[in-house]
Formats: C-alpha cells, structure tokens, sequence
C-alpha cells in the first residue's frame, strides 16, 4: 500500500472501509485504532525485538500489524471476520514477515508459537478476558501488551479489598506482574466506542505454572460476592467444619470474605484444605 497518509489516519480508515464496501462491526467489538501517539505507546511498551515471534488477535485493518512487523522477526495475526482480509492483504503486502490466518483466536493452537513470544494486539472487547487467561496459561509469551476497556485493566491489575478485585485479579497475577500503561480515550478510535480504554502491560513471571486446584478455590470463594468465603466454599461443596479448621488455623476471621485475601492467602488456603 502507498497511501501518504499514515495507515492510522481516520481519512485513510474511512478510505479503505468505503473501497472494500466495509464498516466496523459491533457483532465483532470493532474499533480501529486511529490515534498515531497511543499506537507507538504499544508498540514501545511491548518492546520488540527484531528476533521476536508476535502473536495478535483481531488486525483488523492492519493498523498495529504494520507497526509490529517494522520491529518483529515475525507476526503471526489471527482474525475472525473473513470480510477484513482482503484490507489485511493489501495493507501487510509489503511486510513478508506477517502471517495472516482467519479464525478465532481463542481455537488457535498457540503452542505452534514459539517460546518467549510476544501477545501484541488491541483486543476485541466481548472475548478479551478468556484471550489473555488462555494466552497466560498456554506459557507461550515472556510479555502481553493489550488495549482492553478500562474496566477490564482495573480488574486486572486490582489489589486486595478493592472493588475491582476479584478472581481474575488473582489468576492474572499468579502469572504475571500487572502495569496498567495508559488510559485511551474513545477518539482515539473509529468508530468511537462509549467507553474509555486502557494499554495494560503484564510481564509473565518465568517461573509461573498453572495452578487448576488453586484457581478453581479461588473462583469458588468469588461466586457469591457479597457473602463470606466460608459460606462460598461450602455452598461449592467444601466441607464446613474442615474450612473453619483451617481459617483458624491460618489466624483468618471466619466471616472474612475472598476479597480480603491476596494471592498467597489462597495458596495457603488451598494447602491446607488439600
């Protein structure tokens, strides 16, 4: 493509839109990326090297996959709506290190990526929590640089007794150290969506393991929010003079709920309950 405007432009997104007789789909969490500063905020954040694998999910127009392929050994860009690939062929055709494949990324077999790959992408906003846990338990990528609603970054990123904490907080964090980069506001996207959005940075603990036993207590002490942890692991089918056994033991209050516990609170928790 030899457009003079920058492909992030909104003029040259309206353009290519209207050439291919296209408009962003709600049905698919469209929003392309139009703001030049945020999108070299993500590139830097993700810091990629020119030997460096990068797995993104939903191009779209290719905006964020050419800004990758000019630093990355390779880009690997998965997308679910066939109708955009013929834009993603016109716009990645002078980049040979892209690889275009159509599907859902949450069926991709990421144990085709390389270790240590990069997870780069502004991510459609109805599958970006299953994506990044799946992303995080496949063990495939050192660092996830990602655009989610700023909804979804805070409850990534939250601390114990907030009220964003939860069960993603946790899992989340048992892989990876959470940075929220920068928070984006809606015209920095076209169409421009009703929220604000957030670039989150997680850096993948190398020594980290999926935890199924632990991650199933902890989601199990977050089913009912408003009511006690004791409470929530008997209704699961814990037994409840064991729990109180075991909540004594640890020195927790028995009418403590999950969102006061951090993540090794659980681990002990689980320890003892096995």
């Amino acid at each position: 493509m030899t457009d003079t405007a920058p492909l992030y432009s909104p003029a040259t997104v309206r353009a290519l839109l209207e050439r291919h007789r296209l408009r962003a789909d709600k049905a698919f969490g469209q929003n392309f990326l139009i703001d030049g500063n945020v999108l070299r905020n993500i590139v830097a954040a993700a810091e990629v090297q020119d030997t460096d694998t990068v797995f993104e999910v939903g191009p779209g127009l290719g905006v964020l996959t050419r800004e990758l392929a000019e630093q990355a050994g390779r880009v690997v860009s998965v997308e679910l709506d066939a109708r955009l690939l013929p834009v993603l062929r016109e716009t990645t055709a002078d980049y040979p290190n892209v690889a275009l494949s159509e599907g859902d990324a949450l069926d991709y077999d990421l144990t085709s990526l390389p270790p240590q790959s990069l997870f780069v992408a502004n991510l459609p906003y109805n599958v970006a929590t299953p994506l990044v846990v799946r992303a995080l338990e496949s063990l495939r990528f050192r660092r996830l640089v990602f655009l989610v609603q700023k909804e979804v970054a805070e409850r990534l990123s939250a601390s114990p007794a907030t009220p964003s904490y939860g069960a993603l907080s946790l899992v989340v964090q048992h892989f990876a150290r959470v940075r929220v980069v920068q928070h984006v506001g809606p015209n920095a996207f076209f169409p421009a969506p009703d929220i604000t959005s957030s670039v989150v940075r997680l850096d993948v603990n190398p020594d980290a393991e999926p935890d199924p036993a632990t991650f199933r207590l902890i989601r199990d002490a977050f089913r009912h929010r408003r009511k006690t942890l004791k409470k929530n692991l008997t209704m699961a089918g814990y037994d409840a003079t064991r729990v109180t056994e075991v909540l004594e033991g640890l020195e927790l209050d028995p009418k403590i709920r999950a969102e006061a516990l951090g993540l090794e609170h659980f681990r002990r928790l689980g320890r003892a309950l096995a």
